[in-house]
């Protein structure tokens, strides 16, 4: 009977949502593996949508189809497997996955392992991704990461909290790519913006407020960073759909506006570095990343980088987003892109590897395995 009483009072504090209201120490959590807090938009959303009324989801087969821990049902991953960030805190041995924010089971000690704030449809500007209802923006993101920042207190103490979000955390920022594609560009809805801001004006605007959002994340005891430029958005298989282009062809104005954004975003991360005492910014180069993929895919054995593998409408599968009814390849780890426009777990592999281990043409001053390190 002792044997069984104390195997549920383990039990109990185990499922605590605050380990140390029970008496147990720190040293009781295993802080050495680090975590990933992760934001950004649907190339690393791992589920936030599912707790929002949004039309941006990714909660319905066959998505996850490939993502072992779910045993290929859908956890609102917009892939068939795992994200970039998914893999890179796998290889940083990091003991699981960034859980979603939103999600119920994101209490207590649970946080210590890292958290996700990334939304589908999401962007730097709060305007962006209005065309799907409900999303989670930057700002929003930063301020559910300032509710985690007081949860960590509670569990660690102050002290031992700022040590482990300053010396064992990374923080992971994808972002920027809808803000083009789900605000600046898009008919209509942003015909005034596109009419008060030439594009210069409107990158500076993306830029200045991605400063301050940073600079918040930092103010949090946030002091390594990796962040991600905007891939080649004109080459996704929705843009070359839809413009009806050859297979070799991008689409030039959002491959310019992504390419404008970059070189601003590259001045942007040396100065905060500079600015920041203690701070280690590092720059994804994910648009040359994912171009090379495109351009020779071949070479990383891939069979096409145009073609949407899950998707429907026209010539590469491009206009109407993956779901049940969506025609699905077979060949899932042969192509670069999952669907009309978020790569396949086989391209995320490559992408992550590189940012892990790679040199400073795709990510500099280091890569994220020394900023781990540091």
């Amino acid at each position: 009977m002792a044997l069984r009483f104390n195997y549920v009072v383990v039990l109990v504090l185990l499922l605590s949502e605050n380990w140390m209201e029970y008496g147990i120490s720190q040293d009781d959590i295993d802080l050495t593996k680090g975590a990933s807090f992760i934001f950004g938009d649907s190339l690393v959303d791992a589920g936030n949508n599912n707790y929002l009324q949004t039309l941006s989801k990714a909660d319905i087969t066959p998505n996850g189809i490939d993502f072992k821990a779910s045993d290929g049902n859908p956890t609102g991953r917009f892939t068939n497997g795992r994200t970039i960030g998914d893999i890179v805190g796998e290889e940083l041995g990091e003991p699981g996955y960034a859980l979603p924010f939103l999600a119920p089971n994101t209490t207590g000690s649970a946080i210590l392992y890292g958290v996700n704030y990334a939304s589908g449809g999401g962007g730097i500007l709060n305007a962006t991704g209005s065309i799907f209802v409900n999303r989670l923006s930057m700002d929003i993101q930063v301020d559910y990461f300032n509710i985690t920042r007081k949860e960590i207190d509670k569990v660690l103490g102050a002290s031992e909290a700022r040590e482990y979000l300053q010396k064992k955390s990374i923080f992971s920022i994808t972002i920027g790519s809808n803000d083009f594609l789900n605000n600046y560009l898009l008919p209509v809805i942003s015909m005034g913006a596109r009419i008060s801001q030439n594009p210069d004006a409107f990158v500076d605007d993306m830029i200045n407020h991605l400063r301050t959002q940073l600079t918040r994340i930092y103010e949090l005891d946030g002091r390594k960073f990796i962040v991600g430029n905007v891939g080649p958005i004109g080459c996704i298989p929705y843009q070359k759909t839809i413009n009806q282009l050859s297979e070799n062809e991008c689409v030039s104005l959002p491959n310019k506006l992504a390419q404008q954004y970059n070189a601003k975003l590259k001045d942007l991360l040396q100065q905060l570095n500079e600015n920041l005492p203690g701070s280690t910014f590092l720059y994804a180069n994910v648009y040359d990343l994912v171009m090379e993929l495109i351009t020779n895919y071949a070479k990383y054995g891939f069979t096409t980088a145009s073609k949407a593998c899950c998707g429907n409408g026209g010539q590469y599968a491009g206009v109407i987003p993956c779901g049940p009814t969506s025609s699905l390849c077979s060949d899932r780890d042969k192509h670069v892109f999952w669907d009309p426009y978020h790569p396949s777990e086989a391209a995320n592999l490559i992408i992550a590897k590189q940012l892990l281990d790679g040199d400073q043409r795709y990510i500099s001053p280091i890569n994220l395995r020394q900023l781990r390190d540091l």
